[in-house]
């Protein structure tokens, strides 16, 4: 799959209650090989372990596993070395980075270091910052020229779209979370067919 094919779907995919067969395959061969490679390609640790924290915010361990045992953080990082475009991924990085910058100026320390509530707090910052972005295209007035926040130009549109597909594709997240089967159930070699008469179905 191409690199346009793929970001498209991940644009689409996120957001749609059925994952698209050709988004899931994609992802599937994504995480086979973060499994394989278990190894940052992009991220550094202390970028990794913000990644980690908000996406465990997102998705957290319930009755099933949440966005860390899943290694959501994996997915994004292998995402953004092999499939994202440099400007793509410098949104991303830099959003990353702001995000850091926030919680030092409202807590006086990185993001990771934060409580959970006050982790919670910025999440929720800039959720409402996006809704609003969202709504001022819903409601604009006459002659407004603006545009509704794309993945590519908005860190947590951008963010909360990986993290939504990484974990989804995931194993645990399809067929625990959703109750699909990534591959098809056991074959029925000798099943009941409608046969000509005088013929056998097996």
């Amino acid at each position: 799959m191409h690199r346009r094919e793929l970001l498209r779907l991940l644009a689409i995919g996120s957001a749609l209650p059925v994952i698209p067969r050709p988004l899931l395959a994609a992802c599937r061969e994504i995480h086979a090989d973060v499994a394989e490679t278990p190894l940052l390609k992009v991220l550094t640790a202390h970028q990794d372990a913000t990644v980690s924290e908000m996406a465990e915010l997102i998705i957290p361990r319930t009755g099933t596993p949440g966005a860390k045992e899943t290694r959501v953080d994996l997915f994004i990082d292998h995402i953004l070395a092999d499939w994202y475009p440099d400007e793509d991924r410098t949104v991303f990085l830099s959003g990353l980075g702001e995000v850091d910058a926030r919680a030092q100026s409202l807590f006086q320390m990185n993001f990771v270091d934060a409580s959970p509530a006050q982790q919670a707090e910025i999440l929720r910052l800039l959720g409402d910052e996006l809704a609003q972005a969202v709504d001022a295209v819903v409601d604009k007035p006459r002659g407004y020229r603006g545009a509704a926040p794309e993945p590519e130009k908005n860190f947590y549109l951008q963010f909360r779209e990986l993290v939504l597909t990484g974990y989804f594709t995931s194993e645990a997240g399809f067929t625990q979370q959703l109750r699909e089967e990534i591959i098809p159930g056991r074959f029925e070699g000798c099943a009941p067919v409608q046969v000509a008469p005088h013929t056998k179905g097996c």
